[in-house]
């Protein structure tokens, strides 16, 4: 089955626009200053990105997914928005805070910096994994996806998914999984990289991911964060 190339290459554009712009955008947002314009950025990202998600699955509303696959995807859905949303209101908060050791410093970082980005890139992979995994019962057509919208949807989201796990500090999960996703579709699904362009999409886009983890890692002796070396 082969998705709609210009789907998967529109799902990437989005998924690195609303992941990698918001950290720059640290203007205070005019109507209500408390505000930054990254906040409000947030506040859309699930809006868009989640339907984005659902056109993948349902490949832009060709295909009935079973009752069971449908309620996986709401509960993989709703944690992503979970912990997203958890992520933007302890990091607008964390902002006004400011610098500071004491307890309500320590929760609202255990919240923005732990639990959403875990709960949240959770749920990316899971629902990475859903995509790949579904199966169809629409013959596979003989088109594939055109490179020239494969390469940069694949760098698009390989970048975005490494910069994410490494900025978010979840290398520990994040990592493993960019590895084992792949060897599973090598090991499982190796026609699939040939018939679905969807599954070619995520294997090459985490192949590239853990290029760049493994780059990040000889250079730096380690997953420091942006942040943490300056480039934020």
């Amino acid at each position: 089955m082969v998705t709609k190339p210009a789907l998967v290459l529109l799902f990437a554009l989005a998924f690195a626009f609303f992941i990698l712009v918001p950290p720059f955008l640290t203007r205070p947002f005019p109507p209500y200053g408390l505000m930054h314009w990254a906040d409000v950025l947030d506040v859309a990202t699930p809006l868009f990105l989640l339907p984005l998600y659902w056109l993948l699955f349902t490949d832009a509303g060709r295909i009935r997914r079973s009752r069971p696959l449908v309620l996986v995807f709401l509960v993989l859905g709703a944690l992503w928005a979970e912990g997203q949303g958890m992520h933007l209101s302890a990091n607008s908060i964390g902002n006004l805070l400011g610098a500071g050791a004491s307890p309500v410093h320590d929760l609202v970082h255990f919240y923005d910096e732990v639990l959403s980005h875990y709960l949240w890139h959770a749920a990316v992979i899971g629902l990475s994994i859903l995509l790949v995994v579904v199966r169809t019962d629409v013959p596979a057509a003989a088109a594939r996806m055109p490179w020239a919208l494969m390469v940069p949807a694949v760098a698009l989201y390989g970048f975005t998914y490494f910069a994410d796990i490494n900025e978010g500090g979840t290398v520990p999960l994040g990592l493993p999984a960019a590895v084992s996703i792949p060897v599973a579709i090598l090991l499982a699904r190796r026609e699939d990289l040939r018939r679905r362009n969807l599954t070619a999409f995520f294997f090459w886009s985490y192949v590239v991911a853990v290029i760049f983890f493994a780059g990040w890692f000889a250079y730096w002796r380690g997953f420091p964060e942006f942040s943490e070396v300056g480039i934020l």
